[in-house]
Parts: structure tokens; sequence; C-alpha cells
């Protein structure tokens, strides 16, 4: 799942794949798979392996794939049912009629999503075009004679995705989030910030560097100009890589909240002529903006200074050609491929065309699309019992909160109020997204997939821009319903899941009780959790960055945090590379909470309707846990396991199916842990958070 926090703001949980409600479900799929686990090794000793050691022997990851588990199953099959649903669509193109506010005919969103995809899947007219797409894109670059012709191009690429080195968006006000405000961030690099500072990974940098210079042959470099440009340009990523906040760093909200007026910021960075960007972007009354990384911004304006525009040229070339490699011809895009998922995730082979061209459907008009992905696989009527599982553990967290031995009073009365206001949103949007300004073209009237990305791109930054000054529309989703994850947004206070998660093997309605609230009922509690994580904590009910904590039990939740750090940061997962407990804190908080909450929430269902026997021989205590296993059976390829410690907030699936489970008194007595047994922590040395 994910903790939404928009355009400088992103975190995230994990990613689930379910199978559509409207589907027969075969009873194989309900409960526990028996034949998964390898019952040899004790449960006691190593959890994820008697739940899962048998899946383990037996599964191969996909040769297209860089890990494989139930959330890649999932994930897999619910783009299989999306697919068939695309192209009947496309057999039978019998779309909804709609007209604009003048009454003139226009496509519908579905059709939109339909041409969309069947631009990408051109890929004879894709080859045909070749690089000629974006030509016109690095013209503008040539023409760059000065740095105030930089400074212009910036300015003028803001509706295309942004030059480099800044750029402007809109997202709620974190101290005052009913409202819109205009933030400044750092423009994106080729890498993720650890790989230009980090010695540790200096072989992938230099894999990047052969990369660049390749992919400048492939527009018309020779071998040797090549070469040395791949090298000035990582050099330059690199320069403006090492001031940027750390990725720990980021997690504190508060670090990126530096409201600034256009004197201030002037200041600051006084390279830049910021009164004629805003105004160029079309903001220029606005009183302040809030800039994400001042430390940033302040190195930039330096090196901005202190690099010649031939220097600068060449990072603007570079960034336009390779954020367009992956929409212009097969060749580039499988050269793009090779790079990012091969070399540095370990894939072997590229995932079949048209679930590529799904995963950039869903990315660019998601919504588009997911009203076809409802009205086939997702009936109203199973809103209702996705709610009452979450008002159970929603009613399991309040629980939690009110007999938290470390919490003064006056602080749980606030987490409560919190946890009252929290809002969650099922399946799919109310409202969906307007898609009647965006013009995608079909093959019939000669759409290309570079050109309605670029529509795409222009469309949503008008759409963000349109959004500042003004009260922030809470309808709105940060997911479509096909996507198979769930998140949590801070400054809405609201927890989102979308349809595609509501399936096996997170639910199912032919399972029993404890099976579900071990598996989507956890899914439940994390996310509920994210709003009490050490970065979603600091925001209040109505979803402001604002402190309601006492001083002492800031810092009794601090201590707590820091140990469940430690018990991270010690296990290394490869080599000699160890898991970063810091970083990862957040979703680990969400995992420890999430399943003390779901368990509680299964407490309060069996109270109510009674204790079933034991089911293939546990009892619904042990086959809440055994499900909660489940869900995070997880191969990955080295390479793929080094990258996510790397970058994702996330711990790899298969520590997090037992290292929560450590600190749960009740996963104690359900297996009968001991002392001596290598899942026992001694109750001091437990993790009591939520």
């Amino acid at each position: 799942m994910k903790t939404i926090k928009k355009v400088f703001f992103t975190t995230a949980i994990a990613t689930l794949t379910f199978v559509g409600c409207k589907e027969e479900k075969s009873a194989e799929t309900a409960g526990i798979v028996l034949e998964n686990m390898d019952t040899s090794v004790k449960p006691t000793d190593d959890f994820f392996k008697h739940v899962n050691g048998n899946w383990l022997k037996n599964t191969k990851i996909p040769d297209d794939r860089t890990s494989w588990g139930g959330f890649g199953e999932l994930r897999k099959k619910t783009d299989a049912d999306v697919l068939n649903i695309l192209n009947q669509a496309i057999a039978e193109r019998d779309f909804p009629k709609v007209k604009d506010a003048k009454g003139n005919e226009i496509d519908s969103d579905q059709e939109k999503a339909v041409n969309y995809y069947q631009t990408i899947m051109d890929t004879v007219a894709r080859n045909k075009q070749g690089k000629a797409p974006v030509l016109p894109f690095l013209t503008k670059v040539d023409e760059i004679k000065t740095k105030k012709d930089v400074e212009n191009y910036i300015t003028n690429m803001a509706p295309y995705g942004g030059g480099g080195f800044y750029g402007f968006g809109v997202f709620n006000d974190l101290k005052n989030s009913s409202q819109y405000a205009g933030y400044l961030g750092a423009g994106s690099l080729g890498m993720t910030r650890d790989y230009y500072v980090d010695a540790k990974v200096a072989d992938k940098l230099a894999k990047y560097e052969e990369f660049v210079a390749k992919m400048l042959q492939e527009f018309g470099d020779d071998a040797a100009t090549a070469k040395k440009n791949a090298a000035t340009i990582v050099a330059f990523e690199k320069s403006l890589a090492e001031p940027m906040m750390t990725k720990e760093e980021r997690r504190d909200t508060r670090k990126m909240y530096n409201p600034m007026t256009v004197a201030q910021l002037t200041k600051l960075a006084p390279a830049i002529n910021w009164k004629a960007h805003l105004t160029g972007i079309g903001v220029a009354d606005l009183d302040n903006v809030i800039v994400t990384d001042p430390g940033y911004f302040k190195a930039m304006s330096s090196i901005f200074n202190n690099r010649s525009v031939a220097d600068i040229k060449l990072l603007l070339r570079w960034n336009t050609i390779n954020s367009a490699l992956s929409s212009l011809s097969t060749d580039l895009e499988k050269a793009n491929w090779e790079f990012y998922s091969k070399e540095m995730s370990g894939a072997k082979k590229q995932r079949p065309r048209d679930e590529r061209a799904l995963g950039n459907l869903n990315g660019a008009i998601g919504e588009a699309l997911g009203k076809l992905y409802v009205e086939k696989m997702f009936p109203p009527e199973a809103k209702a019992k996705a709610k009452e599982m979450i008002d159970n553990v929603m009613l399991g967290f309040e629980k939690r909160i009110a007999q938290l031995p470390w919490m003064s009073e006056e602080t749980k009365t606030k987490a409560l109020e919190k946890l009252h206001k929290l809002t969650v949103k099922i399946a799919y949007p109310d409202v969906w997204k307007d898609y009647s300004e965006l013009q995608v073209k079909g093959l019939e009237e000669g759409g290309s997939y570079f050109e309605n990305a670029i529509n795409v791109t222009k469309w949503n930054y008008n759409k963000n821009m349109a959004k500042l000054g003004k009260e922030v529309d809470r309808t709105e989703w940060g997911m479509s319903p096909q996507t198979v994850n769930a998140y949590f947004n801070p400054v809405n206070n609201e927890i989102v899941f979308p349809a595609a998660i509501l399936q096996p093997p997170f639910y199912n309605y032919k399972a029993d009780e404890a099976v579900n609230y071990g598996g989507i009922g956890a899914v439940i509690g994390h996310e509920i959790s994210h709003s009490f994580d050490d970065s979603g904590a600091r925001f209040d009910g109505d979803g402001n960055l604002k402190n309601w904590w006492t001083d002492k039990d800031a810092e009794e939740f601090k201590k707590a945090g820091k140990k469940l750090i430690d018990q991270f940061s010690t296990i290394v997962a490869i080599d000699s590379m160890k898991l970063n407990g810091e970083f990862t804190l957040g979703e680990n908080i969400g995992d420890l909470g999430g399943v003390q909450a779901a368990y509680e929430g299964l407490q309060i269902f069996l109270d109510k309707n009674g204790r079933p026997g034991k089911i293939d021989n546990y009892t619904p205590e042990q086959r809440f846990f055994l499900s909660w296993g489940t869900i995070w059976r997880t191969k990955m390829r080295d390479e793929a396991l080094k990258n996510r410690i790397m970058t994702d907030s996330h711990a790899p699936g298969m520590y997090r199916a037992y290292m929560p489970l450590k600190n749960v008194d009740a996963f104690y007595q359900a297996f009968n842990v001991q002392p001596g047994d290598k899942m026992y922590l001694k109750p001091e040395d437990r993790v009591r958070i939520w």
C-alpha cells in the first residue's frame, strides 16, 4: 500500500492483486493452501518458511519478473482480467455517448482509454516514427545560447513534464490542508540519489554512465563524444544529487515545509530569476511558495552559476532523451528496459507487450479504464462486505489505543479523535475524474503513443495548476480501481482500498473470517496504522501538520520506534547489505500496528458471531497468522533485492511475513513460542507501539 503525499511527498506500503468479485472462485483458493507449507520447519523457528516453504521450493520467478509472490500473482491475474475487458471493448466499441459543455459529442472516458492503449500497442507506427516525435523537443535544447535561455526553456517545458533542475506543483497546504498551495521541488535525475553518493553501488553508477553513452550514440553522437558527454552528464547529476535530502530525511515532512516569499527564495537561490519563472508558469501573484528542499536549491543555484551553458545543454538533452525512450520505437523501449529493469533489478526478459501497454495506460488515465473494470468486475454490493471488516478493524485499533500503557490520557484522547475522523474509501470513486478536456487520438485519427502521452502530461499539469488557491477536493482518488494496492493520505486523513485489492488471497468470501482478517484485515489495519506511524502521527485529524502529542508521549513513541529500527537494521539481507530500519520505519510500524488491530478485529467478530472449530487442525488465531504469512510469500532476484533495499520504504516481503509477529504477544500464545525458539523475543525486548 502507499502513503500518498502526491507531488513531492510519496511513501509506500505494498502492492496487492485480486480476482474480480463477479468471477466464480474455485474451492481450491479458499483458506490456507496447505500444500504451500513446509511443516517440517517449526513455526516457532522460521514462520516464513513454515508457511511458505514448499511454495519457495516449487516456485520459479517468471523470467519477466524481478520478484514473485502473492502480490505478483494477484497483479498478473488482475492484469489478465483488465486485458480481457479491454479487448472486448475494442471488439465491440460500444461506448457511452458523451457531450461536452457546448453540446458537442466527444469520446467517452472509456473510449479514450481504449484509444490510448491501441496507440501503445501499434508498434508498427511507433517503429516507423522512430526518434522523430522527440526531435522537436531536442531542437528546443539545441537553440539555447545563454543561461537566460536555459531559464526560459525550463519555464516553457513545465507543461511537458519539466525541463530539469526544479519544478512547480500544487498540493494541499500541509498546515492548512483544506486549501491547495504551491510547492517548488527539485527536478528528477536518471537514478535515485543513493546511487550517486553510496560507494557500495559504484558499479551501478558506472553501468548507468555506459547506458547514457549508448543512448547518446543512438541520438547522433560518435562513440568518443558519447563517452565524454556521458561522463559530464553523470558528474553533473552527481553534483545535484549530493545536496539533496537523504531518503531518510524526506520521511520527515516537517523538513519539506518551508514557505518563502519570492524575495526570500531569490536570496536563497539567486542564480534563477524566480519572479520570471513564476510569472511564466502563470502564478505571478503567489505570495508564498513552499520550498521542499532548501539545501538543494542553495547548492543548485551555485552549480547553475558555475556550470557552462554547454554542460547544462548536455544535461537537458539527456533528460529529454531519457524521459522519452519508453514511448518511442521498440528498440529504444527495450534499451531503456535493459538498463532499468535488467541491469538494475535482474529481469531476464520483458513482460508481454500488452501487459506493458496496460501498465502505461494505468499510469496515464487509470480511472478512465477503471470505469470499464468496475462495471465488469465489482458490483456495488461488494462494498458493504468490505465495510463490515473495516469497521471491526477500526474498533480493534480504538481498543488498542485505549489500552496503551505508555501513552497519557491526554494524547489518547487526541489519537482517538483522529481515528474517528479517518475517512474510508472503498473500491472506486463516488465522483469519477473528468477527462472531458483531455484529447486522446485513436489510430483512425492518426494518434500516436508519444503524442497521447504528451497530451496526458499537459492535461495533468493544467489540471494541477488550476487547483492553486482553491479548496481541496476530498473526493479525488490517488489510485485507479484496478490497482492492486491501498494507501493512506495524511493531508486528507483517509485510507483508500481500490477494488482490485478486495480479492484472494487477501479477501475471499469462501474462506473463514480468520483467513480474511489475517489478509485484507491486516492490510486495512496497516493503512489505519499509517495515520499513526512516525510520519502520519505528525498530522492531526483534519490532515494538518500539527503536533498533538505531549512531550513525554512523543519521547516514548520515539524510543519504541528506535527499538523497531534496530530490529530491522541488524538483518543482513544479501552479501553485506543490511535492511534499512530507519527508512522502512513507517511501513514497519504499519505492519506491526496493522496485524495487532486486525487480530483485535477478528476477536470482535468472533465474540459477536461465535467461534468456529478448528479448520485443517488449526485454530482461528493460528489461521489468522498463517494468512498473514501467506500474503507476504516472496522470492526476489539478487539485484532486485539490492535495489529494493536501496530505494523502497518497505522491507522485502519475506521479512514482513515474520518480523512484526516477533513483537505480537498473541502470536506467542497461538503457536506456544517459548524461550530458545528462534522466533522468541523476551517480553521486554518486544516493541509495543499501537
